[in-house]
């Protein structure tokens, strides 16, 4: 049989009932589009990820605050700290592996220039901050050691923060703002970090010493964390090591005591960050295969109906000389058609929707050919397993039996 003649005749019979045709289409259609759509916001975030992971800076070590524990009640990561500018400076001076290192200390403050306000997250650090996060200024600089020994009140602005507070596009190098009613001096601008992959504006924070944020706004003695920054990429477990080893002598821990400290690097962050998304992404692109199926199950109850809707037509082709094989190809290229067009539709509509929910959310995406390839493929193998029941059915017809159905 001319295959040419198979797909004219498949064409004919679809177009007998366009709306029937399209709800059969519609599952297989949902179906590739959601897994188009779910593999490309999953794939984007795992790729905005791992760019933000890199944005902390090279061969980085962070220093967490441990869960405390007070009787039978524990209480989460960070809700209380034992981490100390002390333990920075003496990891900086036990730990060879270790480069740079700071403590962090954060508070939440308005910020105030001329009629100008806007509330944003201000982080004390030492200036080994710009090496550790590898974060330079866009204008100015950082601030010095003498400035973290004097607790001097100046400050570097993030993008965000320069943008709301003194225009788009401006360098407010020697201004002056209030936080908490106390004047910081500007001494520098940030460079962009942009958005991170959960939506969070890097660019919103203020910098400033690490002494007067803690002493002047957050009036404590603790650190929320500490930076760190192994001498090479070779070195980072080997810096992990020595300051966890520090660390428990410093704070006097006995060797049956849990850390109240933990140790993380830039890459098991990494790799529990990506592995999160990747286990979130394939329960989606599941979810979104089933889909497919039902759509697969809608072409196969058509199929059926279309058999015994077209009995007699295919006795007639077995008496005039078609063989069950002929019949068998005829009705499978039927159920690939329907398969493959709303795949088609289906990919369409996958990379449209994909682009309007990151236009909507500023989320990244990133549409692969192998997706589209993979959402096609099962798009085929759907049509080709759903539509062998009903083909072979029609193959089998006895042609007399055929010709007598009413």
């Amino acid at each position: 049989m001319n295959i040419l003649n198979v797909l004219r005749v498949s064409y004919r019979s679809l177009g007998r009932n366009k709306l029937r045709s399209f709800l059969t289409m519609l599952g297989i259609i949902i179906g590739v589009a959601a897994v188009i759509a779910m593999l490309a916001i999953g794939q984007g975030a795992s790729d905005a990820v791992q760019q933000q992971i890199a944005g902390l800076g090279t061969n980085v070590v962070i220093v967490f605050p441990f869960a405390s524990r007070q009787g039978v009640v524990r209480f989460q990561a960070g809700s209380t700290s034992r981490l100390t500018e002390s333990d920075a400076d003496a990891i900086r001076a036990q730990c060879p592996a270790v480069e740079y290192v700071t403590p962090v200390v954060r508070v939440v403050a308005q910020i105030i220039a001329g009629a100008q306000n806007w509330q944003t997250q201000v982080m004390g650090v030492y200036p080994d901050f710009e090496e550790i996060r590898n974060w330079p200024v866009q204008a100015g600089g950082y601030f010095t050691d003498t400035d973290e020994r004097t607790a001097a009140k100046v400050c570097l602005l993030g993008q965000t923060v320069a943008d709301n507070l003194f225009g788009s596009g401006s360098v407010p190098l020697g201004a002056t703002v209030q936080i908490r009613n106390l004047p910081f001096k500007v001494v520098g601008v940030l460079a962009s970090k942009g958005q991170s992959a959960m939506g969070q504006d890097n660019d919103d924070i203020v910098i400033a010493p690490f002494s007067t944020v803690q002493q002047k706004l957050a009036g404590t003695i603790y650190a929320n964390l500490l930076f760190a920054s192994a001498i090479s990429s070779r070195a980072v477990s080997t810096a992990v090591d020595e300051i966890s080893q520090f660390l428990r002598i410093k704070h006097n821990l006995r060797p049956w005591q849990s850390d109240d400290f933990t140790v993380r690097t830039q890459t098991e962050i990494a790799s529990t960050a990506d592995a999160t998304t990747k286990t979130m992404t394939m329960l989606l692109a599941s979810v979104a295969a089933i889909s497919l199926i039902v759509g697969g199950i809608g072409i196969m109850n058509i199929m059926l109906v279309s058999v015994t809707e077209r009995t007699r037509e295919i006795g007639i082709r077995m008496a005039v000389g078609a063989r069950g094989a002929d019949v068998l190809t005829q009705f499978l290229v039927e159920a690939m058609s329907l398969s493959l067009a709303g795949g088609i539709i289906g990919v369409v509509l996958g990379v449209l929707t994909s682009k309007f929910v990151s236009n909507l959310q500023k989320w990244p995406i990133v549409i692969s050919p192998q997706s589209i390839a993979l959402a096609f493929a099962f798009a085929a193998v759907i049509g080709i397993f759903f539509g062998w029941y009903p083909a072979r059915k029609a193959a089998n017809l006895n042609p007399i039996e055929a010709l007598r159905y009413e």
